[in-house]
């Protein structure tokens, strides 16, 4: 067998072995969680923070403030990069990829506080400030990959008769789906992270574990609320990734 031959072979099992990595490695962290939970003796401030109830409603409330969150942000950010790429407004893309670059680069606890103050605290707010804070990926990588198809392939299908909505659909998306995709992963790994912040306004979330650590100065419930998030983020990273080879188009 060719050496050729032998590497188009090994790639795919490379590939095969190497998407199993991130999920040993969230077992691996689970299973060290539990070892050291159950050989630390708990008092009773820490055995009331870390009971399963607890641990599972926090946990269910972080992946809700994910999801919504992004669902949202996708929902506003993908139309408005392509229609920041149709001719006519297509000038206005480089100011407001100034304003979602601002609204990142605002610390995220500094956003959360600011809308807490002005709309009150609970869910919905920390949904609104996370979606602030990853528009920018999703926005910027949606016009990215559409600027990116060849201008060659767009005028191949006017040149077919498709209308600029058909040339939009069938042509510029699909190409552009790969670079879409990974703007998506980047805002969802972004609000994994940020959510945490979202105790601070009465939303839950696994970050109320790690501030009752650090209120309570017990160091066995921060460890737990912070490999959690590590855990979940690890896992939603790899879904992620899954997702990404699942939707990206036959070649491309």
């Amino acid at each position: 067998m060719s050496s050729a031959v032998m590497e188009r072979t090994a790639a795919p099992a490379a590939k095969r072995s190497t998407i199993w990595v991130l999920p040993l490695i969230v077992v691996a962290l689970i299973v060290a969680l539990s070892a050291y939970i159950g050989s630390t003796s708990l008092d009773s401030s820490e055995a009331r923070s870390l009971t399963p109830e607890v641990i599972l409603t926090s946990l269910w409330q972080h992946i809700e403030l994910v999801v919504v969150s992004t669902v949202l942000t996708i929902v506003i950010g993908v139309p408005l990069g392509v229609a920041l790429t149709r001719p006519g407004i297509n000038r206005l893309g480089a100011m407001v990829l100034a304003v979602a670059n601002a609204g990142q680069a605002m610390p995220s606890i500094g956003v959360l506080v600011l809308l807490a103050m002005i709309f009150g605290v609970g869910f919905w707010m920390a949904v609104v400030a996370l979606v602030i804070y990853a528009l920018l990926p999703v926005l910027r990588n949606t016009m990215v990959g559409i600027r990116t198809v060849a201008p060659a392939l767009i005028d191949a299908g006017r040149g077919m008769g498709m209308s600029a909505r058909e040339v939009l659909f069938t042509i510029e998306l699909p190409l552009a789906v790969p670079v879409m995709l990974a703007g998506i992963r980047v805002a969802l790994i972004l609000n994994v992270g940020v959510a945490t912040l979202a105790a601070f306004t009465n939303a839950g979330g696994l970050g109320s574990i790690i501030s009752s650590g650090i209120s309570l100065n017990r160091m066995p419930v921060l460890i737990v609320g912070s490999v959690l998030t590590i855990a979940l983020a690890l896992s939603v990273d790899w879904l992620a990734g899954i997702a990404e080879k699942l939707l990206r188009p036959r070649g491309i």
